[in-house]
């Protein structure tokens, strides 16, 4: 008897371990002559997610950690003339099954998000990327990538979006749009996505954008929570900048004093023009909270 009392006593630790261990999943698209651009649709329901450029010249990469088995990643990609068409779908089948919904989980007592999901481009593609995540982080790091599109779409989660050289985005981007339900979204160095239109919306949460250096180009960022905070951080004050402010009394807003009014809710720097090209309009909107510009 003692000795099988120490033989489980020795397995048990094992057990555990392979229970908690992880599976991992890779999946690639090849590089092949002629593909200029690529469009990536990622499904997540819970994960920590990055995304990055690749040393590499293969278009795409991704690379995952899952932790439990009723997960069953579904990747797809296809490639006619010059595009690639890639989609990942990682599902829960156990919330499938039980009709339960990702904002259910938002109370678990888990300090993890079970998955990770690496994803790895290269600068000699043309990207749009499409992000549907439920919860977890999100962390995009867009230096020498030549994303045209970029959305994301999230239950709830923090999404940080930057860039690891201060090198702007090798295409210009049409539209970056970014919607959640609750959480935090952070736009590092926003001048370097070189977007023409920036749309974050998130209900409860916060927005933090830094566009703390002059662009050169024309651009308009809409940056609205229902209940939260938002920051702003604006380039030197000689830039073309308008600021629009939808706000309630229940809203406070702070403003440096170099700002000029020029209308109700509206504000100026000193560098704006109408006419100006490269001018940089935001439409900040709170409806409980507090806007903090600087």
């Amino acid at each position: 008897m003692l000795k099988k009392l120490c033989l489980f006593l020795f397995l048990l630790p094992l057990t555990g371990s392979w229970v908690c261990a992880q599976f991992v999943k890779e999946y690639r698209v090849a590089e092949k002559a002629g593909i200029e651009k690529v469009s990536l649709n990622f499904s997540s329901y819970k994960s920590e997610t990055q995304v990055k450029r690749s040393a590499g010249l293969d278009p795409l990469r991704i690379h995952g950690h899952l932790l439990q088995a009723n997960i069953l990643p579904d990747f797809r990609s296809a490639t006619s003339k010059n595009q690639v068409v890639a989609s990942l779908v990682h599902k829960n089948i156990e919330s499938d099954n039980l009709g339960k919904s990702i904002t259910s989980k938002l109370f678990s007592s888990s300090t993890g998000f079970d998955h990770s999901w690496d994803v790895t481009l290269a600068s000699n593609y043309a990207y749009d990327l499409d992000f549907n995540l439920g919860l977890g982080t999100a962390d995009f790091d867009l230096a020498q990538l030549a994303v045209s599109t970029l959305k994301i779409k999230s239950a709830s989660a923090d999404i940080f979006i930057h860039y690891s050289t201060n090198l702007p985005n090798l295409v210009g981007m049409d539209t970056l749009l970014v919607t959640v339900n609750m959480g935090a979204v952070d736009l590092h160095q926003a001048q370097l996505t070189q977007a023409k239109k920036v749309i974050i919306e998130v209900n409860y949460g916060q927005i933090s954008l830094n566009y703390g250096q002059s662009q050169t180009f024309k651009g308009q960022v809409i940056a609205a929570v229902a209940g939260g905070t938002i920051y702003l951080k604006l380039p030197p004050e000689s830039s073309p900048v308008k600021i629009r402010m939808k706000t309630t009394p229940l809203c406070r807003t702070s403003l440096p004093d170099y700002l000029r009014a020029i209308g109700e809710d509206t504000f100026v720097t000193k560098g704006y023009s109408a006419s100006d090209p490269r001018l940089l309009e935001f439409v900040l909107d709170v409806g409980v909270g507090a806007i903090t510009v600087e």
